[in-house]
């Protein structure tokens, strides 16, 4: 399947948004409703508990051929066999783990302003995260929103595949679409639902 297809709905995990339930369990459910592929995020677990995690979900996913990225850690995405990771800027430059990672791997690269899609290392990058596009919770350290005009400007920049981030729910996903995005990366929106399967469906329902 082309690397494009698995950029439609991407599922990012909140495990403090399970409200008690178990993450494969949610993550299972969302994949049901169409989750087309599923980025493992965990900024307080410990490394092995990390790997466990997406290991786990690295086999949960391999039946339906969704591809499970790792966020940030390129350690806990090789030792889990993960299908690839998605960096920040902050993070190990995109180039180096893309070498690391191999060609075949899909790399993510967040993007939040304009100036970061024009700089060199996003030809490495298989995608484009960009957000966040409205005012969101999940990410306390986010930076400011681009809103929908951030990310025409951003898609009249580049040509890579663009998944937007940041407040996107069913409701305002055909104009995030409509302003340029190829796909879509949802936390709360799925993760937070009493039913993650209806949830994930209704991005569908919304194209």
């Amino acid at each position: 399947m082309p690397k494009e297809k698995y950029y439609q709905l991407c599922l990012v995990t909140d495990r403090s948004l399970a409200n008690g339930r178990s993450l494969a369990g949610i993550v299972a459910a969302a994949v049901k409703g169409g989750v087309t592929m599923v980025q493992l995020r965990d900024k307080t677990a410990s490394t092995r508990a990390f790997i466990e995690d997406a290991r786990a979900l690295k086999a949960l996913l391999a039946p339906p051929r969704v591809p499970l990225l790792v966020n940030d850690r390129i350690d806990v995405a090789l030792a889990a066999g993960a299908n690839g990771a998605h960096v920040g800027q902050g993070d190990m430059p995109v180039a180096l783990a893309r070498k690391l990672l191999g060609p075949k791997a899909i790399v993510g690269l967040s993007i939040t302003q304009s100036a970061e899609a024009r700089a060199e290392d996003v030809e490495f990058a298989d995608y484009l995260g960009v957000g966040p596009i409205f005012p969101q919770l999940t990410k306390p350290d986010a930076a400011p929103t681009l809103g929908l005009e951030g990310l025409a400007e951003i898609r009249r920049i580049t040509s890579k595949p663009i998944v937007a981030i940041g407040g996107v729910t069913a409701a305002n996903v055909r104009a995030v679409r409509s302003a340029g995005a190829d796909g879509v990366a949802v936390v709360s929106a799925i993760m937070g639902a009493q039913d993650p399967m209806a949830a994930a469906a209704a991005f569908n329902l919304a194209d």
